[in-house]
């Protein structure tokens, strides 16, 4: 089976009057001249311990603070991890949650393939594919959405063509409702490839990656908005560490060594 992939329909003509939001991380949003256009789908890529998890909690955290509706979409871990790992950064969850701004919900990435591929086989293999590729609480429409890994979703299925329908749905699902959504990659420490299949790249309007970079016998993270559709940023890798309060990132401190030494 294939699969036809399009590119968004947006035009940069069109993104000149665009809303663009904060993501309330300190210095992270120095990079960018405006913000993150509103409604943009941005990977966020990065190996193990790069602050993937941490970043785009606290990126929900701050806008459901400010009266967003926020959701995060666990592949991996428990609802009950993810709000200890907000507590530890003193973000109280339960608080949000009491509110209506923020619904902490873990999916099976097993369930979603098997009623996937049930579906293909009773249609005989069409590209469409009628499901809703996520399951919102009735009456909830998200500003913000976090899926918590496409990692784990694309290893549940047996075929990349199933898996890349599947994915192209998400993207779209979220567009369609005007959703800004952070979408987390594993990769290599000092990765070349950004998502499972390259896929998620062509889809996604934009790419951070977080990197983990060894020199000596420690490491140090550091950070780049790779691409982002319709905003403009400054293009460098700079510094980044995580704090008892969350992220902080370092806009005028470049890092060059250990990047290339690693590649």
């Amino acid at each position: 089976m294939q699969v036809e992939l399009k590119k968004s329909s947006k035009c940069p003509e069109k993104e000149e009057g665009k809303n663009y939001i904060k993501t309330g991380i300190k210095g992270f949003d120095e990079l960018f001249e405006k913000g993150i256009p509103k409604g943009n789908a941005v990977l966020i890529a990065g190996g193990a311990g790069s602050g993937k998890t941490i970043m785009c909690l606290q990126i929900i955290a701050d806008a459901a603070k400010r009266g967003e509706k926020c959701m995060y979409m666990s592949f991996e871990e428990s609802e009950d991890r993810l709000r200890r790992h907000m507590r530890e950064f003193g973000w109280s969850p339960e608080g949000l949650e009491k509110k209506g701004n923020l619904v902490i919900k873990r999916f099976s990435v097993f369930d979603i393939a098997r009623s996937i591929d049930a579906l293909l086989a009773k249609k005989k293999g069409e590209l469409l594919i009628d499901v809703k590729p996520v399951i919102l609480p009735e009456g909830f429409r998200p500003n913000k959405v976090v899926v918590d890994s496409l990692t784990s979703i694309a290893s549940a299925f047996v075929g990349n063509d199933t898996y890349r329908s599947y994915v192209e749905q998400l993207f779209r699902f979220f567009e369609e409702m005007g959703t800004t959504s952070f979408l987390i990659t594993e990769t290599e420490q000092i990765p070349k490839i950004f998502s499972p299949t390259g896929v998620e790249e062509f889809l996604a309007d934009g790419v951070v990656v977080l990197y983990n970079i060894r020199k000596g016998d420690i490491r140090e993270n550091a950070i780049e908005v790779l691409k982002m559709r319709g905003a403009k940023h400054k293009k460098k890798i700079v510094a980044m560490q995580i704090t008892s309060q969350g992220i902080e990132v370092f806009p005028e401190q470049e890092v060059f060594s250990g990047i290339d030494s690693e590649k």
